[in-house]
């Protein structure tokens, strides 16, 4: 394990100022509602932010404000942040990203789990977190072997937290794919975690798309009709990421603006933001996502994932049930991808808490930093 520090090459700035002053445009006309897919007008503006006044290295001296390392676990390079708590009996919580996120999402969360009393909140647990990078995802970088999906992830979060920081028992957390890597965790390594928590639905095993209307409760209404109506909002991504992810991944990874589009649409489709995508995130925390990806070469690799997850899916490691024997925490973010009826969810995992959220889309961590904290405390404050 090695401290790291991040510092992208002067080379690489240029170079992607260079290919965003060269941009050739495609036509958009009738595209004011995003019926098309990414508005032309939008993508422009951002474009033009990201050409002339966004500075990545006034973000990157924000990130290295926190401690950052570099590990290889099984021949796989892992990056993490590791920022420690104010107080010695913390406990330690590993967060899980997903795609299209970074371990940036998790920003704002890091200060009021690690130090509660300097954010208003004395006498709150405290934690330990961990950050790290999905293999193939940012500083987790070059991943050159294939095979790693979410069981995998598992098995590497579960040595980084036990052989390489040496923690006896710890917390996980995830939402998208992250939420999936932390279901693994509970089911496989139960006895050595206190709990997890998640902010998507992760159900090892479950159909999702066999439910159906008559398996969502009274106060559960609308909920079955919303995942019906985000199919259409995932469907694109899902196909070409898990059928043929490297062809896309030629384009994306040759041009910064097919990059940005690519992201941009997703980000304001699966958040809470009513189709204006600034009122969840700013516009310099999406162009800081992009250039991740952008200057870590890596979102081949991070659409590989979705391959490496459809072909080879989730086995169990025992037939106890449910399968996630760890105590389990959901928080429903009304706007998200997935909602699953608690009554499906108590079938699959060992829920101890259910919080249904008053907003909030799939990015829970980015945009909704303040109700997500009080979860995690709430929910591992009382079994930990």
């Amino acid at each position: 394990m090695q401290a790291f520090e991040i510092d992208i090459p002067q080379s690489a700035i240029d170079d992607l100022k260079r290919r965003l002053d060269q941009v050739r445009w495609s036509e958009d006309f009738e595209n004011a509602d995003w019926r098309y897919g990414v508005n032309g007008r939008v993508l422009a503006n951002f474009v033009d932010d990201w050409r002339t006044s966004f500075d990545w290295r006034a973000q990157e001296s924000v990130m290295n404000r926190f401690p950052h390392f570099r590990t290889e676990i099984e021949g796989v390079p892992i990056h993490f942040m590791h920022v420690r708590a104010e107080q010695p009996s913390a406990i330690p919580i590993i967060l899980t990203h997903g795609w299209p996120w970074t371990f940036w999402d998790f920003r704002d969360v890091i200060g009021p789990l690690t130090a509660p009393s300097a954010h208003g909140a004395a006498g709150a647990p405290a934690f330990d977190v961990i950050v790290p990078s999905l293999p193939g995802f940012g500083f987790s970088s070059p991943l050159t072997r294939p095979g790693i999906g979410f069981v995998r992830t598992a098995e590497l979060w579960h040595r980084l937290m036990t052989e390489t920081l040496g923690y006896a028992r710890y917390a996980a957390h995830g939402g998208d794919w992250g939420a999936m890597v932390t279901a693994v965790l509970g089911h496989r390594f139960a006895p050595r975690l206190y709990g997890i928590h998640e902010s998507l639905p992760g159900f090892l095993g479950l159909d999702y798309a066999s439910l159906q209307a008559s398996d969502y409760g009274p106060d559960e209404s609308g909920w079955f009709e919303h995942m019906k109506s985000m199919e259409r909002k995932t469907a694109s991504h899902m196909a070409v990421h898990s059928l043929d992810p490297q062809t896309l991944a030629f384009a994306l990874n040759d041009s910064p603006v097919g990059l940005l589009a690519w992201i941009l649409e997703r980000r304001r489709a699966w958040s809470d933001c009513g189709g204006d995508v600034e009122r969840c995130f700013s516009r310099e925390d999406l162009l800081t996502t992009v250039s991740i990806y952008w200057f870590t070469q890596t979102i081949g690799t991070s659409l590989r994932f979705y391959w490496e997850n459809a072909q080879h899916p989730w086995q169990p490691s025992h037939d106890r049930t449910p399968p996630v024997e760890a105590p389990a925490a959901f928080a429903v973010f009304p706007k998200d991808v997935l909602l699953v009826p608690y009554e499906v969810a108590v079938r699959h995992a060992n829920v101890q808490r259910w919080t249904v959220m008053p907003r909030g889309g799939h990015f829970a961590a980015a945009e909704q930093p303040e109700l997500l904290v009080e979860d995690l405390r709430a929910f591992f404050g009382s079994i930990a």
